[in-house]
């Protein structure tokens, strides 16, 4: 054995995965702009959450993914977090609304687009 060469066994694997995306970072991969085309079958699969444009989608997100479940109740009792039901579905299918997504599994979190969007 040469020896200059490296022994593999004291190479740093742990480059390949230095970087750990924080859970900001994780969810910034899964929002976007969508259609509810896009959002019609997660809708009918009933995954759907619709918040309003007052709370920062990232937060909501963020705090689905801790399941702060009392935080979430807070937002359903005062309206500001619901599930869309039939009447939304047509009003966003007439008008061609779009949405800020973010997945945060099993749920789509959507926020219609307005002048307020965080």
């Amino acid at each position: 054995m040469n020896p200059e060469s490296v022994d593999p066994d004291s190479m740093n694997y742990g480059m390949l995965h230095s970087h750990i995306p924080n859970n900001s970072e994780k969810l910034d991969k899964y929002v976007g702009e969508v259609t509810w085309e896009y959002l019609e079958p997660h809708f009918q699969s009933g995954s759907l959450i619709y918040i309003d444009n007052s709370l920062c989608i990232k937060d909501v997100g963020k705090t689905l993914a801790k399941d702060d479940t009392e935080k979430v109740k807070k937002w359903l009792k005062s309206g500001d977090a619901l599930k869309p039901g039939q009447a939304h579905a047509e009003y966003w299918k007439k008008s061609n609304s779009t949405f800020t997504a973010l997945v945060v599994s099993p749920f789509v979190i959507i926020q219609e687009k307005g002048e307020c969007n965080n």
